[in-house]
């Protein structure tokens, strides 16, 4: 994988997550300097502690979409609840966003069997508002990959391999062997995957330090990497 190829990065956060540490500016004028086109901003939705409340993602219209000759996305990473596969976010409120993903984190979920949890993520998945599942292999929650493979396959949703959750810092003990057997299973499927960065600071914007490891031991293919290609995002984003 030729990392100098890679057009854009949307899985990031500014301060107004709570836990994250840089302006739109900020954030707009790395991905400019890195020679991103498309940024994305997701800031976390009002379940997880800190974060921004709805009138914040009602606001976002007054935002430019463009800055420092950045494409910019706007958008929110909702968090599934529960094992029915619930979401603190409405149609409504969805339906105002750029972009939207959905992902499991450990402050606003209560994990089931491995069952309800896979049974969780592909109600996410099947969600036509969601385009992207967050860190699916980050562990914490048991999965069964290859259903969840499936039903991104079949709803057109990318599953994300996320490089904040390989960071050693982090302690994400099976976050590796489950990315690289989401890898196995995107290629044996030929599910296309999108690479995320998940800066919480300007200075992580196209930050994908951890994951080239991974592509190389599952051979994984150039053609199933969206972020080679604005139009080819865009044009998944509304299939």
């Amino acid at each position: 994988m030729d990392f100098s190829k890679i057009e854009l990065d949307v899985h990031t956060h500014t301060l107004a997550s709570g836990h994250a540490y840089s302006t739109i500016q900020e954030m707009a004028k790395a991905a400019s300097e890195k020679g991103i086109k498309l940024l994305g901003i997701t800031e976390h939705a009002p379940n997880l502690p800190g974060s921004c409340t709805p009138l914040y993602f009602r606001n976002l219209h007054v935002v430019p979409r463009k800055m420092y000759g950045v494409d910019l996305l706007l958008g929110a990473e909702i968090n599934i609840l529960d094992t029915d596969g619930n979401i603190d976010m409405d149609d409504e409120m969805m339906s105002r966003l750029d972009l939207r993903i959905a992902g499991i984190h450990s402050l606003c979920y209560t994990p089931g069997t491995r069952e309800q949890n896979t049974h969780a993520m592909i109600r996410a998945i099947g969600n036509p508002y969601i385009n992207i599942i967050s860190h699916p292999g980050d562990g914490t929650a048991e999965l069964d990959f290859e259903p969840i493979v499936l039903a991104a396959k079949e709803h057109n949703t990318l599953l994300e391999i996320n490089n904040s959750s390989l960071k050693p810092i982090r302690k994400k003990l099976t976050a590796r062997d489950n990315n690289l057997e989401i890898l196995r299973l995107c290629k044996r499927y030929e599910v296309p995957v999108i690479l995320g960065s998940d800066a919480h600071i300007s200075f992580d914007v196209a930050n994908y330090e951890f994951i080239p490891p991974l592509l190389a031991e599952t051979e994984f293919p150039d053609s199933l990497i969206i972020n080679t290609s604005v139009p080819r995002f865009k044009s998944f984003l509304h299939s």
